[in-house]
Order: C-alpha cells, then structure tokens, then sequence
C-alpha cells in the first residue's frame, strides 16, 4: 500500500490529494486498527501460553494417600498367658482326716477310761467307743464338706475375675486397632480429598487459559485478515478512482 501511494503521489499529486486522499488514509486506519487488534490477541496469547505453561510444570506430585499406613498388629496381644486353671490346685482337705484320727484315738482313750472306772464290761466299752468314734466323723466330716465347699468358690471366683479381666483387654484391644484403622483411613480420604480438589483447581484453570490462548489465536487470525482486507479494500478504492 505505501508502495503505491509514493507511485501515486509522484505521478499526479493533484489528483490524490484530491478525490484518493480520503480513500487512502481511510484504508491506512483500517489497517492500523486491524495490526493493533492483532497486536492485542499475540499479547493476550502470549500470556494465556505462559500460565498455561506455569500451571502445567508447578503440577503437584501424584501422591498414595495411604503412604502413612502403618501396621496395627502390634497392638494385638496375646492373652492366653493370662490363662490359668483355679481348679488345678485344689486342696484335700487332709486336716480335717487328721483331726478325725486324732478325735477317734481321744475317743478311744475315754472309753477304756471310762470302762476302768465303772467296771462295765465289754460290750458297755464297745458301744461307748463306738458311739464317740461316729460323733467324731460327723464332726470331721462336715469340716472337710464345708472345706471343698470353700476351695470350690474361691477357685469359681478366680475364674470368673479372670475371664472378666481377658474380656475387657480383648476390648480395650480392640478399641485401639479399631480407631487407629480409623484414623489411617481418615488421614488417606483427607489427602486424596486435598490433591484431588487441587487436582480439579489446576485443571479448571488450565482449560480456562487453554479457551483464552484459543480465543486469542482466532482474534489474531481474524486481525491479519482484518489488515489483508483493509489493504485490498484501499487498493481498489484507488483503482476505482483512477478508472482502472
């Protein structure tokens, strides 16, 4: 376009200034307007690349949000070593045997006493031995009764504690695991949670630069054929106005 207005202008002056002059400098701002839109839409893809660029080589790192998991069985115990037979020592009640000996050989003792001083005879001193020896064993017999009778709930008594005190460190166990299993979890679902709404951050800007570095390449396309335009528009004013 300079080219031809210079031919123009030392060719035949008079005649361009004239009836060409508006045709051309209204072909010279169109065009300066269409390079400076185009200008603008470089500038405006320029920028959206660059962001696009930031974004994409500050990614954040693809993490395991289960990389802190750690392994629980050690707060499984095992209990069994608590375990224990209170019917394993269970004693005899042996006192009570001795004591019925003792009392028998006494009871004895008195009745041959008894048969010296009184001169009764034998079947007398008979009955009488007889008669204190099943006094005796009634006597023993009953210690030895309440003796079992004592050792058996002392021994269903220690039974009874143990399983108690195994039932609730089973559960204070399993309170433990349970809630660390808890709390692992939790920390994993919060990590992902985290990294992936980042994730869609990232992403959600990308695509948004990614539309303005479109848009701008189409505006800067539209722009260079706004300047092709402009220049053949001015040419042919001038050409129509010349008669060509």
């Amino acid at each position: 376009m300079e080219e031809i207005l210079n031919i123009l202008l030392n060719s035949n002056p008079d005649l361009v200034y004239g009836s060409l002059l508006g045709t051309i400098l209204g072909g010279n701002k169109a065009k300066r307007d269409a390079r400076r839109l185009r200008r603008k839409a470089v500038q405006e893809k320029r920028v959206a690349t660059s962001g696009i660029k930031t974004i994409e080589n500050n990614r954040q790192p693809v993490i395991n949000p289960y990389a802190n998991a750690k392994d629980l069985s050690s707060l499984a115990k095992d209990l069994s070593g608590n375990l224990s037979n209170p019917f394993a020592n269970l004693s005899v009640a042996t006192g009570a045997a001795k004591m019925q000996a003792e009392e028998a050989d006494i009871a004895l003792a008195n009745t041959l006493d008894t048969i010296r001083a009184t001169g009764a005879g034998a079947g007398g001193a008979t009955a009488l031995a007889q008669a204190a020896l099943k006094s005796k064993k009634g006597i023993a017999a009953g210690i030895e009764k309440q003796e079992v009778a004592n050792e058996k709930m002392k021994a269903s008594g220690q039974q009874q504690l143990e399983r108690l005190q195994n039932a609730e460190q089973a559960r204070v166990q399993g309170v433990q695991i349970g809630e660390g299993r808890r709390m692992q979890t939790a920390e994993a679902k919060g990590l992902s949670y985290q990294f992936e709404a980042q994730e869609r951050r990232d992403q959600d800007k990308l695509n948004d630069l990614r539309r303005q570095r479109n848009a701008a390449s189409d505006r800067e396309w539209q722009t260079e054929q706004m300047v092709a335009q402009a220049e053949q528009g001015a040419l042919g004013g001038i050409l129509k106005s010349l008669g060509m």
